[in-house]
């Protein structure tokens, strides 16, 4: 049984970081987002995982990005908090990658 349940999230993580590719940015830099780049990945549920990357790729300048991935990260240092979690810091910048590829100005 514990064998199937890792066989099962080794399929669910690749498929949604497969969505994640398909539903990425502009043509140019797209990049999976989850566990191993995103703060609090861990935290959220599904739904709130795809609306996080639906709500990443849909800005259009760096300001708006870093307004929002602070937000982010107070919501989930403050969840991780409630949890007796420690929220990683984050390594690669997504905003910072989204500009360097020009997804976003």
């Amino acid at each position: 049984m514990r064998i199937s349940t890792i066989i099962l999230s080794a399929v669910l993580g690749t498929a949604i970081a497969s969505t994640a590719l398909a539903q990425g940015g502009p043509g140019k830099g797209r990049f999976a987002m989850g566990a191993d780049n995103t703060p609090g990945w861990t935290l959220m549920t599904p739904e709130e995982r795809s609306a996080h990357q639906q709500k990443m790729w849909s800005f259009k300048t760096y300001d708006e990005c870093k307004a929002f991935q602070a937000e982010h990260h107070a919501a989930m240092a403050a969840r991780a908090k409630e949890q007796g979690k420690t929220l990683r810091a984050p390594g690669v910048n997504a905003c910072d990658r989204m500009l360097s590829r020009g997804v976003i100005k």
